[in-house]
Parts: C-alpha cells; sequence; structure tokens
C-alpha cells in the first residue's frame, strides 16, 4: 500500500469517482476506497470525515466543473443545453452525485457556490429562449427541465434506438423545439 501521494485529497476524490462510475454511489465504503486509491484506510475519514463529505467535495467539484462546461458553450441555450448534455454523459459520476442531495451537504458553502455559478449560467442561456424575458423563472426552469430529462432518458437507456449514438446530436433537435420552435427543428 502506497501512503505517500502528492495531492492526498484529490487521489481521494479521483478514486471516488471512479468508483461511482463503476459501481454508483452506494455499493463501497471508505475503507474499500481507501484500497482502491491505495492509501492508508485512515486516509479518507482524516480528510472527508465520512462518506458524505466526501461526497459533498465531489458535488462541489463536479458542479465547478458542470459550470465551467456550461459557460464555455456561449450565451445561446442550444448549445448551453447540448452541452448539460454532453456533461452528463462524459461525467456520469459527477452527474450522479450532483443531483443526488440526499447523498452530500448542500449547505456546503463551496456546494452551494458552485451550484450557483451553473444555474446562473443556465438562466442567462434560457433568455435566449423566444418569448423569455428577464425575470421568465418558467422558461428558466422549462429549458433547464428539458435538458436535465434528456440527459437522464439518455443515461437510462429510456430513449428509442433512432436518436442514434451520439448524445449531443441526439440531443440538439429536441432541444432546438425549445429553443427555436418546432418548424425551425424541421417538424
Amino acid at each position: 500500500m502506497s501512503y505517500h501521494h502528492g495531492n492526498l485529497r484529490r487521489t481521494i476524490i479521483d478514486a471516488a469517482v471512479e468508483a461511482i462510475g463503476d459501481t454508483g454511489t452506494a455499493t463501497w465504503s471508505l475503507r474499500e476506497l481507501a484500497r482502491r486509491a491505495g492509501v492508508s484506510h485512515a486516509a479518507p475519514a482524516h480528510h472527508f470525515g465520512d462518506k458524505a463529505g466526501l461526497l459533498t467535495a465531489v458535488a462541489a467539484e463536479g458542479f465547478e466543473l458542470f459550470a465551467d462546461a456550461l459557460g464555455a458553450a456561449g450565451d445561446d441555450f442550444l448549445d448551453v443545453g447540448v452541452a448539460y448534455v454532453r456533461f452528463a454523459v462524459e461525467r456520469r459520476a459527477y452527474f450522479e452525485v450532483m443531483w443526488s442531495p440526499e447523498l452530500y451537504d448542500t449547505d456546503d458553502a463551496s456546494v452551494v457556490r458552485a451550484r450557483g455559478r451553473a444555474g446562473e449560467i443556465l438562466v442567462s442561456g434560457s433568455r435566449s429562449l423566444p418569448g423569455n424575458v428577464e425575470g421568465d423563472w418558467a422558461g428558466a426552469i422549462a429549458a433547464w427541465s428539458t435538458a436535465h430529462g434528456f440527459a437522464n432518458l439518455w443515461l437510462t437507456g429510456a430513449l428509442p434506438s433512432f436518436v442514434g449514438d451520439d448524445p449531443a446530436a441526439a440531443a440538439r433537435p429536441v432541444l432546438e423545439v425549445l429553443t427555436r420552435g418546432r418548424a425551425a427543428a424541421g417538424e
């Protein structure tokens, strides 16, 4: 077992993300995670306290990465929505934790800050929707619900096979219905 790591916290978070990707959030303990990471069995508890503390760190990092991905997409909700779906698929372990608030401390300052930043980007992107006006919470939630719902349908394998095997390409025409109107989406 290796006890020397340049950044033990990073090593443990990476091992947790890998474990979540392999088996989900419920099937591993901190002791098993330490074994997977090649660190002492006490290291995860020392750095995070308990599993909820570790998952709080994963959620905070996930929301930061998510906000970065959404922000890089620009101001148009079509592109923001596609980035949302892409993030869900490419960073599924983070996505799973982020949207399972019963697993972590939702009031943790780093989670609140990162989640807020991602939310601001979503709201800003929703302003590009036809007929949307400043302060239109219904439009913002409709846009978020569409992107989030599509991502979950993709991740659970619930979409029909004719949508293809590229989640971003499959999401684009669905989001175009919302962002450009049915006629612009080719219907």
